[in-house]
């Protein structure tokens, strides 16, 4: 059951390294016409297997929580920009996951949520292209003579992103 299930979701991740390079209409479009049919057959196959499958084991739960989910796991299937999966996000956050314990130690409440808006504020200059260092430096070093009424412009945006906000 297992196999099966990896060689389908295989199937959907071959489609995505097909459409990596393409636009986003593209992408949408290849997306529509290979996708969907297998997530079709996916969902048809897990419906079958799981009314075949006895209730409380790892494998009834795991179709349980796929099926109870559908819409939300099928939802970038029906666009061209969102990630089959949340791989990046994952990855960003996987060294602050991996500390967990060590923040235990952060002294108080108000420190733990003083280190989680700084791990914040430094995740967010990496996701922006930033050097999050030097972007720390900088901030630092203007801080102390910075108008609070322009605090948002010390945030770890580029100016890029600063016009999308805009």
């Amino acid at each position: 059951m297992a196999k099966e299930a990896l060689v389908r979701i295989g199937q959907l991740y071959a489609i995505e390294e097909e459409g990596k390079d393409l636009s986003c209409a593209a992408r949408k479009q290849l997306r529509a016409e290979k996708s969907q049919p297998v997530l079709n057959d996916l969902h048809d196959w897990l419906t079958k297997v799981r009314a075949r499958t006895a209730n409380g084991g790892a494998s009834a739960k795991a179709m349980d929580y796929t099926l109870r989910r559908w819409a939300s796991f099928i939802r970038y299937a029906k666009t061209g920009h969102l990630p089959i999966d949340n791989n990046v996000v994952e990855n960003c956050i996987r060294p602050i996951a991996l500390g967990k314990k060590n923040w235990l130690f952060a002294g108080s409440e108000r420190a733990g949520q003083r280190a989680a808006a700084i791990q914040t504020l430094l995740g967010t200059a990496k996701l922006n292209g930033l050097n999050p260092e030097e972007w720390l430096k900088d901030t630092l070093e203007k801080l102390p003579t910075w108008p609070n009424s322009r605090i948002d412009e010390l945030l770890p945006l580029t100016p890029a992103m600063i016009e999308k906000l805009k």
